[in-house]
């Protein structure tokens, strides 16, 4: 296997959280994987980008037009990361209705996430992993499954875990209808 993933949004949207689930999903696997995390502005809202190879790779680092996928949760930081996307990737972004998707030559898919939480379909801070459910409807060649990513929601935080999980099958599920 091998697989990029850019995750861009900006402090607090659980960016880095996205990373540690992935790389848990990839350590039950038993697939190796090198990622990133560049959250020098995240404790005042800044961007965030991070970065996850999954297999045989030696440098962590994505360059343009490599990633397989780009998990944009929020429409400008996608737009500011897009460049690290390959013309046969998937982009999901969490954006109104108005995303450039013509302009992007990739797979777009699009929901505004923002605008679910504020319905108080899921609270905010699972924004992030409602762009995972998201990204598991969608992306057929997405390197995991529900199950693998449920359990690796379970090992990084059991407290919390029945609420991600919720807001993961939330997300399947809107997708689906």
């Amino acid at each position: 296997m091998r697989y990029q993933i850019v995750i861009a949004g900006f402090g607090g949207q659980g960016s880095v959280f996205l990373v540690k689930i992935l790389a848990l999903c990839a350590g039950n696997k038993d697939v190796a994987c090198l990622g990133t995390e560049n959250h020098g502005m995240s404790q005042r809202g800044g961007a965030v980008s991070c970065t996850i190879k999954l297999g045989n790779y030696t440098n962590p680092v994505i360059d343009a037009n490599q990633a397989d996928l780009l998990i944009g949760l929020e429409r400008n930081e996608a737009l500011r990361n897009v460049q690290f996307l390959k013309s046969t990737g998937t982009l999901a972004v969490n954006s109104e209705s108005d995303f450039p998707a013509s302009d992007i030559n990739a797979e777009v898919i699009s929901i505004d996430a923002f605008q679910k939480a504020r319905d108080k379909e899921f609270p905010i801070q699972g924004l992030n992993v409602y762009m995972l459910g998201v990204v598991l409807a969608t992306c057929e060649d997405f390197p995991f499954n529900e199950k693998e990513v449920k359990e690796a929601l379970k090992q990084f935080n059991p407290k919390i875990s029945t609420q991600n999980i919720e807001v993961l099958e939330k997300a399947i599920n809107d997708i689906k209808a």
